[in-house]
């Protein structure tokens, strides 16, 4: 098949959204499928305001151009940025059908910048999705709570982890460098939407390790000097902080999944977070997390956890099962792709709900 994916979050971008498209997208070659991606790397960008580690693309000549030459069987439309409005009115203006993605909470990060009320966000974020014929969202608990703002057809999209990378083998590799234990764990971008404070503000004993960049790290660097700031990490490195890590700390109260909670437990380090969408449909409470309101309980519940049980969990999270439930939640752009569409064996199958 020729798919299509549109999307504004894209290399060398480091964020959840972006990991989780780039493994599909090897995924589904692996698979013998076409898959053409529409990213910032194809045109002239500008950061974004307020963000400028992230870029945004401009003046995106010739893109109605590129994908009928392309000609795809289906198109996925995985942001609502520049790139995805575009290709979304390009498919309007055509007639053609597609899907969405709702992978990032826009209205509360714009909120936590700018006092934009959530009552005038949402609606435009239901405006972008309601012309898709499936909005694809990574968690159940999400889906409930944005049905309850009025989107409809939605279908849950799961996230996997490279258990090959992050496993449970590294523990004893790992290097501490000395630190005083328990070593509680940050990875992920480095901004005032991931509720860091909350964590970083807490009087527990222990080393407090962020492993990240971002706008907010120079704030943090001189508000909270005794935390352990590793900077960006990737690959066998970042795996490495994961498996000396005691406890995996998830402080955020935004994100709609947190792909680094599924790296952690693969890696066998129990996670501690609150109780909201992401960790609700990640963790097994008691067994590989703990959730509560109080952060400090919940680091010192999380690490009476059995990391042996944390990493074997963590291997359900398969990404070539993710990247099927992609393609069955796919839908021809228009009749005439849609033969080509009814032969892949994975069409008559159930969508997850």
């Amino acid at each position: 098949m020729r798919l299509l994916l549109a999307t504004d979050a894209w290399q060398p971008q480091v964020n959840g959204v972006v990991r989780t498209l780039t493994t599909v997208v090897g995924e589904l070659h692996d698979m013998g499928h076409e898959v053409e991606v529409i990213s910032p790397a194809d045109y002239p960008t500008v950061p974004l305001p307020s963000y400028p580690e992230i870029r945004i693309a401009v003046w995106m000549r010739g893109l109605a151009e590129r994908i009928d030459a392309f000609d795809p069987d289906a198109i996925h439309i995985s942001t609502e940025g520049p790139i995805g409005s575009k290709v979304r009115r390009y498919c309007l203006r055509r007639g053609y059908d597609f899907t969405t993605g709702f992978h990032t909470r826009f209205p509360e990060y714009l909120h936590e910048r700018i006092p934009v009320p959530l009552s005038w966000s949402y609606p435009l974020m239901w405006r972008f999705h309601a012309a898709a014929v499936r909005t694809l969202v990574p968690t159940r608990s999400l889906k409930t709570e944005l049905e309850a703002r009025g989107f409809e057809h939605m279908v849950v999209w799961g996230r996997g982890v490279d258990t090959a990378l992050f496993h449970a083998g590294l523990r004893e590799e790992a290097e501490s460098a000395d630190l005083e234990r328990p070593i509680m764990l940050n990875v992920g971008r480095v901004a005032v939407e991931k509720n860091l404070e909350a964590f970083l503000a807490l009087n527990v004993p222990g080393t407090r390790v962020v492993v990240g960049d971002g706008p907010a790290l120079k704030m943090l660097r001189e508000k909270y000097p005794d935390v352990v700031y590793a900077g960006m990490k990737h690959g066998a490195e970042l795996a490495h902080y994961y498996a000396q890590a005691d406890v995996f700390v998830f402080p955020s109260l935004t994100d709609t999944f947190g792909l680094v909670m599924l790296e952690a437990l693969a890696c066998g380090t129990p996670v501690a977070a609150f109780p909201v969408t992401g960790p609700l449909d990640v963790l097994q409470a008691g067994v590989t997390g703990v959730m509560d309101d109080n952060l400090a309980a919940a680091i010192a519940q999380a690490l009476e956890l059995d990391r042996a049980v944390c990493a074997d969990n963590a291997r359900r999270f398969s990404w070539k099962h993710i990247a099927l439930q992609l393609l069955q939640a796919f839908t021809p752009v228009n009749s005439d792709k849609r033969q080509a569409m009814t032969e892949a064996k994975w069409v008559n199958q159930d969508i997850p709900a």
